[in-house]
């Protein structure tokens, strides 16, 4: 059973940094709820409180860690279920949703709220699933220290409305929830061969392998690997190896006497044209012209 103890709770305005530094954390707070206690406590901005009956509509992404105890969650997207300890509520905004503690036993929940422009990007591009949803922490401890260092970075009597190390602390807590939530359910085999094929590939640009002979090295189909590989770096293997190579490209460009027919049969390319024309296509300008600008030019 959960026995009450002190809460701690702050919310912030936006601040015009926040769109410059693309994140920050407007809210955070613990909350420890004993057995049979009224939920939520008093004291929260109306946005911001709600009733069981009601629920309620963020404005702003939050993610709320379930340290103890246990309770249930309902949202538009997910039917009523069972919480508990090691879970996280993940509720985006425009969302409706509700939770509350069982009576017998009670909670306790560590929370924090981020907003701007990289959490609306994470959402516009999936990573954020739209809606309010559980999912299971494999990861607790390190959750639970991260959330801790927010609230202390926001517990003091200065902190300001906006702090870019408390704003990068906000996604650090969003990554490590988010793969704590997909960890039990894929386990770790892919991305532990994934880590090998990225090694392999980095290690010779210019005979680099294709992707059927990887899958075959790996023992697994070709349709399989491109699966798993696009899950874990966010690209198809030759969108993985294009950029490689021209990442390579434009280091040594920017920093070297290097000749562009030289780097191309280096990087694998064909020639210094399809080097050129794939640098353009991806950074937008040609290398000549990066070079220049590396060296300080004006071109």
């Amino acid at each position: 059973m959960i026995v009450s103890s002190g809460n701690f709770a702050r919310y912030l305005p936006p601040s015009p940094m926040t769109r410059a530094w693309g994140i920050a954390v407007t809210g955070a707070g613990e909350q420890s709820v004993g057995a049979g206690e009224v939920y939520p406590p008093a004291g929260h901005p109306a946005d911001h409180g709600f009733t069981w009956a009601e629920g309620r509509v963020l404005g702003a992404m939050q993610l709320v860690f379930i340290r103890a105890g246990r309770g249930r969650f309902e949202s538009r997207e997910t039917a009523l279920r069972a919480v508990g300890a090691g879970d996280v509520l993940v509720l985006s905004p425009q969302s409706w949703h509700r939770y509350c503690p069982d009576a017998e036993t009670g909670w306790e929940e560590l929370w924090i709220e981020v907003e701007g422009p990289v959490v609306d990007r994470l959402r516009e591009e999936g990573v954020l699933n739209q809606g309010a949803r559980v999912v299971r922490s494999g990861r607790p401890v390190e959750l639970e220290q991260v959330l801790r260092a927010v609230h202390q970075k926001l517990s003091g009597v200065g902190g300001a409305s906006h702090d870019a190390e408390r704003g990068a602390l906000g996604l650090q807590a969003l990554a490590v929830a988010l793969d704590a939530g997909t960890e039990g359910e894929r386990g770790d085999k892919g991305a532990v061969w994934v880590q090998q094929v990225e090694h392999r590939l980095a290690a010779d640009l210019q005979h680099a392998p294709r992707g059927e002979e990887l899958a075959r090295d790996l023992g697994v189909s070709y349709s399989h690997f491109r699966r798993e590989f696009r899950r874990v770096t966010g690209m198809a293997p030759h969108r993985y190896l294009a950029r490689l190579r021209l990442d390579r490209a434009r280091r040594l460009i920017g920093s070297s006497a290097v000749r562009l027919d030289e780097l191309a049969d280096r990087l694998g390319y064909s020639s210094a044209f399809h080097l050129s024309a794939a640098f353009k296509q991806e950074f937008g300008i040609s290398p000549q012209t990066w070079r220049a600008l590396a060296a300080g030019g004006d071109r």
